[in-house]
């Protein structure tokens, strides 16, 4: 099966009060090898971009409404008559309220869902192949059913004394 990635380049705001924000360069990123998770990773002042891994459909309820807990929590709201979605991240690291324009992140899902519908995405993870090769019987079995020390009652059995 072919694995695709759909990518999207766009720019966040990291909310540092009602007042202030600042551009965070991030790529959303979803491959159909791991139909179950988005990728996000943030272009901070780093040698390495920060990375999040969480539920598509978190994102994809998070453009309708709140939703979430714990370490990720996504919500729609308006920042200046503009449509945004509200990322809330939680780390040991620390905390991040980042905002991402709703009709982007949108436009990216609905690539995504068109790729791999919700509910196919079991599917896509080829579990019955790899079930099966897993359980299929190798040459190297039949050592495990040979005997190589037969019991005492298998040599009386041949005609002993």
């Amino acid at each position: 099966m072919q694995h695709t990635v759909v990518e999207r380049e766009l720019e966040l705001r990291l909310i540092l009060s009602p007042e202030r924000s600042i551009p965070v360069p991030a790529r959303l990123c979803y491959h159909s090898d791991d139909p179950y998770a988005v990728h996000v990773a943030f272009h901070i002042n780093s040698e390495h971009p920060v990375q999040w891994t969480f539920a598509r459909e978190l994102l994809v309820e998070g453009v309708f409404r709140a939703c979430g807990h714990g370490d990720v929590r996504v919500w729609p709201t308006k920042v200046a008559g503009r449509s945004v979605v509200l990322m809330a991240l939680t780390s040991p690291g620390g905390d991040a309220l980042l905002e991402a324009p709703a009709a982007q992140v949108s436009a990216w899902l609905e690539r995504t869902l068109r790729l791999v519908p919700p509910g196919s995405e079991g599917e896509r993870l080829g579990l019955d192949d790899g079930l099966a090769d897993l359980l299929a019987a190798t040459p190297a079995d039949d050592l495990w059913l040979w005997d190589p020390w037969p019991s005492d009652e298998s040599q009386d059995s041949k005609g002993g004394e």
